[in-house]
């Protein structure tokens, strides 16, 4: 899981004027030296006409061979563009989209109005710290801890079937359980024996 390329852009919402660019960020070390330039430039191109043709307050995503393209354009005038690899979750995508642009808006609230130039190097930090979508979104932090849990609890229920002659020994010993209560667990185990727990 990757992120490639993550570019703001300022927009009008009309098709007269163009998204100007105001900060990018590149993670381009798995290209090559001397390609890295035309990969720059590549999505640069994607994301500028992704910005472009994508109306006010929407958000899609793009396919283009082995990535896909996510694009916000909101509001306020603001446009965002993320290129990663198709394994990147989409949700934390749009969670990297939205705080490059709210992060940018806290900067430049209310200076923002002319196209001039913004110097925004938070962009790269975002870049770098979102590359793990596991430590840089809190719910995909949170659904991994579930899962691991999960295959804990699996793991101990699985040890406990196994020791099923000894829980029936305990039964039979227990002073907390009543002869009904041990006769119950003797019938349902008999009813029991067609059934297989997978």
């Amino acid at each position: 899981m990757k992120i490639i390329s993550l570019c703001l852009f300022q927009w009008r919402g009309n098709k007269i004027t163009d998204p100007k660019l105001l900060a990018t960020g590149f993670e381009s070390s798995s290209f090559g030296f001397f390609k890295r330039k035309s990969v720059k430039e590549w999505c640069e191109f994607v994301s500028f006409t992704l910005a472009k043709r994508t109306n006010e307050s929407q958000r899609q995503s793009v396919k283009e061979k082995d990535y896909i393209c996510h694009v916000h354009n909101r509001f306020d005038n603001l446009s965002a563009v993320a290129i990663c690899d198709d394994e990147y979750p989409r949700r934390v995508a749009f969670s990297l989209l939205n705080k490059v642009m709210d992060d940018f808006m806290d900067i430049y609230r209310n200076k923002i109005g002319d196209l001039q130039e913004y110097p925004f190097e938070q962009i790269v930090q975002l870049l770098n710290k979102f590359q793990d979508p596991n430590q840089a979104d809190k719910l995909s932090k949170i659904q991994r801890t579930l899962d691991e849990t999960t295959i804990v609890v699996q793991d101990a229920i699985e040890k406990v079937l196994k020791r099923g002659e000894n829980l029936e020994i305990l039964i039979d010993r227990s002073e907390f359980l009543s002869g009904q209560s041990k006769q119950f667990y003797r019938v349902a185990k008999k009813h029991n024996q067609c059934c297989t727990i997978c």
